[in-house]
């Protein structure tokens, strides 16, 4: 069973679009891996990661049968005595030349209401983070690593010098509208990668004839699989509150005259 939840997750995350296509944010540049078979993932020391770690072991996976692409290093550690300063996703030599790719899944609400420009209307299901702030680190922190001075070791050790390696990101992101939100999602974001709505808790009784689920954090990469344990609308209230109250935002699935969808709860 958990060999099928690993692939399911796998599933949905290749299924989830990237974030945005060409050079339109930050002249940031996504890393296309060209199709081919990718075949099953099977990585079983991977069941137990968190969701972000498990992302990168997706990528790694897809970077191996990926053709004309070597992974150089994976995770790249650097370090300026015992302090960490930052990592390096991975390193590739490809058909385009050496590659510094940064991975990132997110999950981002819109809120109208919050922030002066569109990409910080995109938060995090806790609020704890936005798109802008996310774009900012990969601008002046993740990326600019390549060139700091503890790292040219690792590039020297790998016969790499910083200003021919060309800089990308594997950007992919599942969006989530307010749930009357009849607005289209604003450029240049993909209007692929919205895939529900998230709802706050004193509105969610609109759908009390429904069935609902709750996944585990690490499931929400995939796609909604009919075959779960469908809850009715009283026992679905009683479980979300138990996130909401500890000012967690789960993500749902909802079953409702034969028609599926994924939302989140908010607590905020």
């Amino acid at each position: 069973m958990e060999k099928d939840i690993l692939q399911q997750n796998f599933a949905g995350f290749l299924s989830t679009p990237f974030l945005w296509k060409d050079s339109k944010i930050y002249g940031l540049e996504q890393f296309v891996i060209k199709d081919c078979n990718f075949g099953n993932f099977t990585k079983k020391d991977t069941i137990n990661l968190r969701l972000g770690k498990l992302v990168e072991q997706f990528v790694f996976h897809q970077l191996r049968h990926a053709p004309a692409t070597q992974i150089l290093a994976e995770n790249l550690q650097i370090q300026d005595g015992k302090r960490t300063i930052g990592e390096l996703d991975a390193l590739l030599m490809t058909d385009i030349g050496p590659v510094h790719l940064e991975i990132i899944y997110k999950f981002y609400l819109y809120d109208p209401d919050t922030g002066v420009s569109e990409l910080e209307r995109w938060i995090g299901p806790n609020r704890k983070d936005n798109l802008l702030q996310k774009l900012d680190k990969l601008k002046t922190k993740q990326l600019p690593l390549l060139h700091h001075s503890k790292t040219q070791p690792h590039l020297a050790d790998l016969n790499l010098n910083s200003t021919a390696i060309k800089q990308q990101v594997l950007f992919k992101a599942q969006l989530f509208l307010p749930v009357d939100h009849q607005k289209n999602i604003f450029p240049p974001l993909n209007v692929e990668c919205v895939k529900g709505f998230y709802i706050r808790m004193n509105d969610v009784q609109r759908f009390n004839e429904g069935q609902f689920y709750i996944p585990a954090k690490k499931d929400w990469l995939m796609d909604i699989q009919a075959d779960v344990h469908w809850v009715d609308y009283d026992d679905f209230l009683i479980e979300v509150r138990r996130w909401t109250d500890k000012q967690l935002s789960p993500m749902c699935w909802l079953k409702l005259r034969g028609v599926y969808s994924k939302f989140f709860v908010v607590w905020w």
